[in-house]
């Protein structure tokens, strides 16, 4: 049973400067990638449970990690492939989290076979993995489902491909891509996500031997090559974990200076908080940010692939928007079921009507405090990001959710001046 929970006694202005970790949908699929090569070294990895999980599974499939700290006081996780190597990823581990399933293009690459339960993670609706299937079979894999399991099988070789997908898809295009590049011939995957993180993969997989272009319009083309070098990476700043930061201050009131960021990978967001009355200043690699004035609504936010505004910004950014003056909309086009969080502002005084993927905020003067419950990751941010800016203590409960993706969130709030406790 999760008992671990924050307690949030919130009004408390923030003022200071934050470095932001690096990116966790960034760095699992790196991690999946260190399994076909010698050994790599991955700075700026973020410490998070989800990371922890990755490594559990890469342990299992025949791998040596190793946590070290660099001379800038930074994480790194060195990664050794050494074997004897697994080919099936057992039921624990796989549900531990969604991104489980992007070890299957590494497995089949280094094995040629696999053998995995459907992954777990958050609840956010039907998140169907057809298409990371479809896309392996295009590359010469055989795959029977069976009470819940895929057996996968190479009978000659992986071959490439041209590969359409029909939605781009960040955990089909990560898995092709590494599947692909120990692949005979050229895989070229048109209508992919175009995500910072799937750049990120490239870097790392270039880094280690692969010869993957992205080309103007986003097609990926994969050459395959023989096999892949170890390397020395660093994951790129995690973007979601900068939004949160950001409407944190935004809940909060104050001045906070971002560190290590990349403000490109945040052109979405940006424009709508400062429509939202948030005074900021952009930099190469900060953000500054000044929140003194009540908050205004914005029509609509809509999620749309990268881009567009992201779906996991969705949250926290409605968070912020509970206490604006006027109406939010906003519209999930990513998830079915992403509003779990909005009944849980309720509770805390928050105007909020959600129907499928639509949800219309009608900002209120002030929320209260209440015991809430996070239901997902980026759920739990928005209940952490509310609870600042409320007068009294919020009981925030079950944040192994949040545990996922932020590192040290209650640390890091109260060196800015927040009053927040885990315990």
């Amino acid at each position: 049973m999760d008992t671990a929970r924050y307690i949030v006694d919130g009004r408390h202005r923030l003022n200071g400067e934050v470095w932001v970790h690096g990116a966790k949908n960034a760095a699992l699929p790196i991690l999946a990638a260190s399994l076909l090569c010698d050994g790599c070294e991955i700075q700026n990895c973020p410490d998070l449970s989800d990371i922890h999980a990755a490594e559990n599974i890469l342990q299992h499939l025949g791998c040596k990690t190793l946590w070290e700290t660099d001379t800038n006081g930074q994480k790194v996780l060195s990664v050794k492939p050494v074997g004897p190597f697994a080919w099936d990823i057992p039921d624990k581990l796989m549900r531990e989290m969604r991104s489980s399933i992007v070890f299957l293009g590494a497995i089949i690459a280094r094995c040629k076979k696999a053998k995995l339960s459907y992954p777990g993670g958050c609840e956010l609706g039907p998140r169907p993995i057809d298409l990371h299937l479809s896309s392996l079979r295009k590359l010469g894999v055989e795959i029977k489902e069976d009470l819940g399991y895929l057996e996968c099988s190479v009978p000659d070789k992986l071959h490439a491909a041209e590969i359409t997908l029909p939605f781009p898809s960040v955990g089909a295009t990560e898995n092709i891509m590494i599947a692909a590049v120990l692949a005979e011939g050229e895989t070229v995957i048109r209508n992919a996500a175009r995500e910072p993180e799937i750049s990120d993969l490239a870097g790392f997989l270039n880094a280690c031997g692969a010869k993957i272009r992205i080309l103007s319009d986003g097609t990926i083309a994969i050459c395959g090559v023989e096999k892949l070098h170890g390397c020395c990476y660093r994951v790129i700043p995690d973007r979601i974990v900068a939004v949160t930061y950001l409407c944190c201050c935004a809940a909060a009131k104050g001045e906070i200076l971002l560190r290590g960021v990349c403000p490109e990978h945040l052109s979405a967001v940006l424009p709508v908080l400062e429509e939202m009355g948030c005074s900021l200043t952009v930099d190469k690699d900060k953000i500054a940010v000044l929140c003194d004035k009540p908050l205004k609504a914005v029509s609509s936010i809509s999620t749309m692939p990268y881009p567009g505004f992201p779906t996991d910004a969705l949250a926290p950014v409605m968070a912020a928007a509970c206490t604006a003056k006027g109406s939010t909309i906003f519209i999930e086009n990513i998830f079915q079921d992403r509003f779990k969080h909005a009944w849980e502002l309720c509770r805390m005084g928050a105007d909020i009507k959600a129907e499928g993927r639509v949800a219309v905020v009608r900002g209120v003067e002030r929320l209260h405090s209440a015991r809430v419950r996070c239901t997902d990751l980026r759920g739990g941010a928005a209940l952490v990001t509310a609870a600042l800016g409320v007068e009294g203590k919020t009981v925030i409960e079950e944040i192994r959710h949040v545990l996922r993706g932020y590192e040290h969130l209650d640390q890091t709030l109260n060196e800015l001046g927040a009053c927040i406790r885990q315990e």
